[in-house]
Order: structure tokens, then C-alpha cells, then sequence
């Protein structure tokens, strides 16, 4: 049957309406990596918008494609339970790596807690100086007129500066964090084949690292940093004698402010480039880029799914979903879905209730440091507005290949300067 598959592209990704609903397997990473989960996606949510997948390489699971669903598991914390993964997959046996936003309760609450003083409001307020001086020089550095790796030059050195401000961390050696990133996101989890004895050797070294900063902040006055907050609060303080748990909530607070900004601002060069009226709009009224973030961080959704276990029998979009069922909210479906949001395939910069997005999630894990990603993407519109004429894509970016990271590799452009 296989053979007689028809193709959506190149890619050698089969047309979803060619294969059997019930068999429809949307977790395969290769559907994302050559950009073809539209099409899936959008004949679950018409067809069968709470689809059960009997097998898969992750196992059984439920599907929830439609924003309304979404949002109904996402806020029901009690029923739908975030504990030991959020991801699709489940970690090998001791390998696994707690961490707060997979735990339920009290535990959960009390860490968040801990570390969000370091992206509170009043806190983004006094680095935002200190962010868009670090953008201007990033722009300023860069090459014009010739082709650059737009991910390597910008999305990600600016994500990494800020990450090392969050968490204070020795600004020369800033370029392991999003290696760390890299490989934590990068595994067999999400489904990529890798060397797991390397990736776990890297996460000690991660470890040993952090331990350092850990005693480090832990004999001096308490900071703002993330390391610093964990150490001085008596309920987490002994964190770091739990080597899978610190790393676990290392790993957590590092993808969370690295992978949704950086791919958040890859993809803005993307879409603008190929949406050219769009891009009129925005030079001629910058008042229009808080609005576009918005619409940047729906249209990629960085990171594409998030996973819950029912704790009961529950029904969801007429089906009965039962205690123990593995239930994945793709949050990458949700902010497509034509019943909610209008005409949701357009880039639009200036969408009405552009913010009205799932891609932070909802409940009581929804993303703590919104703002923060929000605030590097504002800026950085800002400055590329005052110095440059355009950000010009001139090759097929690439994409990574995974099922919950949404993001690209390259995005090979020509950075042209503005006349005179």
C-alpha cells in the first residue's frame, strides 16, 4: 500500500487523506520537520477532533486537536494529570528527570513559585535596558549584504544572553546552555534516534555545573537569579542533593526560555518574508510589532504538544477517555482551528485578539516567563525596524526534526541594510 501513497511534496510525507483515520499516527517527527502537520491535523479536527492512535512508537494515545478541548483538559489539573512527563514519550527507565511542570500539587505549586520572582514584571522592567543593548549590538555585529545562519547570529545568541541573565550564569561559557537545550530536546522521547549514553552524559555535565553555581549562590546573599531563588527557599534548598530532580527543573527553566524565543524569532523573518504585504504593514506603523509577536508565537507555536495522564474515566468530545490513557493537547492543531480563530492559516500582524493563543498553555502550568520571550521579540522588531531595510530569506529554511519542538536549524538570509 505503501508505494501507492499519494505524497503532499517532495518530502516523501503521505497524504493523511490517503491513509486509514484510525490509523493516523500524527506523532511522527518527520511530518513536522518537512512542515506537513497542517493537513493531518486539519482532517483530525473535521473528522475525529479526539482521535485515539492504538500504536505508535510512543505507545497508545489520545489526540486533542480543537482549541476548545484543549483548553477544557489543559485547566483541569485534577482530572488530567501533568506528573513524571510532558512530553509524548516516556523517558527509559532511570533516566527520567522530575521536574515542576510535570508534577501535580503542592510540590508543583511551591518551586514554580521559587523561581518566578526572576521573570515578575517589576524584574523585566530593570533588565529590559540591559536586553535591548544587547540586541543593538547583536544587529550591529552582524554581516550585510552577504548570506548568515539568521538562527546561529540572532535567534540564538540573543536567547542565550538572556538565559544567562536568568539565571546568572558565567556569560563566557553562555553557549553550553543552549547546547544543553539541544540535547535534553533532542531524544528518543520525541522521536529522533540518538546516542542516549552520550545524552545522558551531557546532562552530568550539566549537572556538575549547576552544582557549582548551586553552593556558589548558596554562600551568598540571595539574587534574583533562578539558581540563587532555589537555594535560599528552605523547601527547595536540598534540590541539588537530588540529581535527576535539579536537573529535571534545570532543563525545564533552560528549554522554556530558549526554545520558544528562539524559534519565535526565527520564525518572524520566516513569515514576514513570505508574506511581503504583511511586512509593508509593519514598516509603515511599528506601533503594530506587540501585536505581531502575538501573532509570531500562534503561527509557530514553538513547542507543538503537551502531555497529560487521565487519573479517571472522563469524557472528552463525546468519547470516554479512561484512567491511565496517555492524552496529548496539540497545542500546534488548536491554534489552526477554524472554529475558533478566523481564517487561522494567514499571517496576520495585526490579527484582532492576536494574544488569544495557546501556544503558553493554560491552567496552572501555563508558561511563567510569557513575558519574558514577549519582551526579546518586541525589542528586537524594534531595532531591526530602525536599522535595516529588510531581513531577506534566500534559501528554504530548515526545520528540526521533532513532534514537540517547532523550530528551525537555518534560515539562510541576507541582512540588507537601510539607504544611506
Amino acid at each position: 500500500m505503501a508505494d501507492t501513497l499519494q505524497t503532499l511534496d517532495e518530502s516523501g510525507i503521505p497524504d493523511p487523506y490517503s491513509l486509514p483515520l484510525e490509523t493516523l499516527d500524527v506523532s511522527k517527527a518527520e511530518i513536522f520537520e518537512a512542515n506537513a502537520q497542517g493537513e493531518y491535523f486539519r482532517r483530525l479536527r473535521n473528522e475525529d477532533p479526539v482521535h485515539y492512535c492504538p500504536d505508535s512508537p510512543f505507545g497508545p494515545f489520545w489526540s486533542i486537536t480543537k482549541y476548545n478541548d484543549i483548553i477544557a483538559v489543559d485547566s483541569n489539573h485534577k482530572v488530567f494529570s501533568s506528573q513524571d512527563n510532558i512530553v509524548i514519550g516516556d523517558a527509559p527507565e532511570g533516566m527520567e528527570t522530575p521536574m515542576f511542570i510535570a508534577m501535580d500539587g503542592s510540590k508543583h505549586v511551591t518551586q514554580r513559585k521559587t523561581v518566578s520572582p526572576a521573570v515578575a514584571p517589576s524584574q523585566l522592567s530593570e533588565i529590559e535596558a540591559l536586553i535591548r543593548q544587547r540586541v543593538c549590538n547583536i544587529l550591529d555585529s552582524l554581516p550585510v549584504n552577504e548570506e548568515i545562519n539568521w538562527v546561529e547570529l540572532v535567534s540564538k545568541e540573543l536567547t542565550t544572553q538572556m538565559l544567562a541573565t536568568l539565571f546568572d550564569f558565567p556569560f563566557e561559557d553562555r553557549h553550553l546552555l543552549p547546547y544543553w537545550s539541544d540535547v535534553a530536546t533532542t531524544s528518543e522521547t520525541v522521536g529522533i534516534e540518538v546516542d542516549m549514553d552520550q545524552r545522558m552524559k551531557t546532562l552530568e555535565e550539566c549537572y556538575a555545573y549547576f552544582a557549582r553555581l548551586w553552593h556558589e549562590r548558596a554562600a551568598q546573599p540571595k539574587k534574583f537569579d533562578f539558581i540563587s531563588l532555589l537555594a535560599h527557599n528552605p523547601e527547595t534548598a536540598d534540590m541539588v542533593n537530588d540529581p535527576q530532580e535539579f536537573l529535571g527543573n534545570l532543563i525545564l527553566l533552560i528549554v522554556g526560555g530558549n526554545d520558544t524565543t528562539r524559534n519565535s524569532i526565527s520564525a518572524g523573518v520566516v513569515e514576514l518574508n513570505r508574506n511581503p504585504d504583511e511586512f509593508a504593514k509593519l514598516k509603515s506603523d511599528p506601533s503594530l510589532i506587540p501585536n505581531m509577536v502575538s501573532e509570531i508565537i500562534r503561527f509557530q507555536t514553538p513547542l507543538g504538544h503537551m502531555r497529560r495522564n487521565a487519573l479517571e474515566d472522563v469524557e472528552v468530545g463525546g468519547k470516554t477517555i479512561r484512567k491511565g490513557d496517555k492524552v496529548i493537547m496539540w497545542y500546534i492543531s488548536g491554534n489552526r482551528d477554524e472554529t475558533v480563530i478566523e481564517d487561522p492559516d494567514r499571517f496576520w500582524i495585526d490579527r484582532p485578539n492576536a494574544r488569544r493563543h495557546l501556544s503558553f498553555g493554560f491552567g496552572v502550568h501555563r508558561c511563567m516567563g510569557n513575558r519574558v520571550g514577549e519582551m526579546q521579540l518586541r525589542i528586537l522588531w524594534e531595532e531591526i525596524l530602525n536599522r535595516f531595510d529588510k531581513i531577506e530569506l534566500v534559501g528554504e529554511p530548515e526545520r528540526v526534526l521533532s513532534n514537540f519542538v517547532m523550530g528551525y536549524t537555518n534560515v539562510p538570509v541576507i541582512v540588507r541594510p537601510k539607504a544611506g
